[in-house]
């Protein structure tokens, strides 16, 4: 039985995010501006809720150890905030985030629904007004339409894209299912990524690709060989970098510690990482409450209500030796019962960790 006969909600979240992928022109800065201001006041209630704290103060210290989050290194994948975007624009959402103690904002798309069109230079504008460095952006890896935006279709035009909102990485939530699930097919995958990776360094940016936890499964042509691990093989560590969605891959390592035929094959996310710090300049912060009767092993949640230990990975991670500032933490949940709650708890949780004396 193929392992998509099921629904599959990673796939309907690869799709749903496709829906925001795209670029919209026009727009003043002063239009911007305006159409800012009154969201803004609307939001206020959300804002109350921190009683004006800091993230820190609101939610208070876990430890007397050095925070656990490095300074100027919290982010959130702005797919969280997808009803926000389209409903009160770029402006009011980017206010919440600079009051939340957010950094950094990773894109998945750039244009903002019923707040009208805005050009990339105004979205950069005003991303670095409210303190926020755009540090990613998710673009599809290719499609069936050849003027889609993706990489495979569009590369110059995503890249240029990208530098002109200054970013530092651009990347593909997107598997690397484009050939099949074959040690070959993910050999051609990887030369695709390869040649993309190359585009990006030359115009000083890192390529990069988002895991779900199907990238952990097994060649369907070889059940000895997990796919995750052709990937890190065949691609340029140079060229392409990885974004570890933390929590797909912990769903992975539940669905996936077995091989087809029941033999054990376990698995650390976190040795990933730890074996090769340097292919993972960004990270998914997304959290999880086990349920081993989900198929998929765990519920999602808002960061800090499951039960995937992020005091013990971020801290992992950043006592490795030059890399505290090498990494960036990007909050995320696919499907938030109201996301500004979402990234207001999430940055509290975050910033309240203390590493262990």
């Amino acid at each position: 039985m193929s392992r998509f006969s099921q629904p599959d909600p990673e796939l309907g979240h690869r799709l749903s995010r496709r829906g925001m992928l795209g670029v919209a022109a026009g727009a003043t800065a002063a239009a911007l501006l305006g159409a800012a201001a009154p969201a803004n006041a609307a939001t206020g209630s959300a804002t109350a809720a921190t009683g004006g704290a800091t993230p820190a103060t609101a939610s208070g210290s876990k430890g007397r150890g050095r925070p656990v989050l490095p300074p100027g290194r919290l982010g959130i994948q702005l797919y969280s905030l997808r009803d926000k975007v389209s409903t009160l624009g770029f402006g009011p959402v980017f206010a919440e985030l600079e009051r939340y103690g957010y950094d950094e904002v990773e894109f998945a798309g750039y244009t903002q629904g019923s707040a009208g069109p805005i050009t990339l230079a105004q979205l950069k504008r005003l991303a670095r007004d409210h303190g926020l460095n755009p540090i990613g952006s998710h673009v599809g890896y290719y499609s069936d339409d050849p003027n889609a935006y993706t990489f495979a279709q569009n590369l110059t035009k995503v890249l240029d894209d990208a530098q002109a909102l200054g970013l530092k990485h651009i990347g593909t939530a997107s598997g690397p299912f484009r050939y099949g699930s074959t040690v070959d097919a993910w050999k051609r995958a990887a030369e695709d990524f390869n040649t993309y990776g190359a585009a990006a360094r030359a115009r000083g940016m890192k390529f990069y690709q988002h895991n779900h936890s199907e990238e952990f499964s097994f060649a369907t042509d070889n059940p000895k060989a997990r796919l995750y691990d052709i990937l890190l093989k065949e691609t340029d560590p140079d060229l392409v970098h990885l974004e570890m969605d933390i929590y797909w891959a912990y769903v992975g390592q539940f669905r996936f510690s077995k091989r087809p035929d029941g033999t054990p094959a376990p698995f650390e996310p976190l040795n990933y990482v730890l074996r090769q710090p340097d292919r993972y300049p960004l990270f998914h912060v997304k959290d999880g409450e086990s349920d081993p009767s989900n198929p998929y092993g765990y519920t999602m949640t808002d960061v800090g209500d499951g039960d995937i230990d992020y005091q013990r990975f971020i801290s992992a991670v950043t006592r490795l030796r030059g890399h505290r500032m090498a990494h960036h933490w990007q909050a995320e949940h696919d499907n938030p019962a109201e996301s500004f709650t979402f990234a207001r708890r999430s940055s509290a949780h975050l910033h309240s960790l203390r590493e262990k004396c």
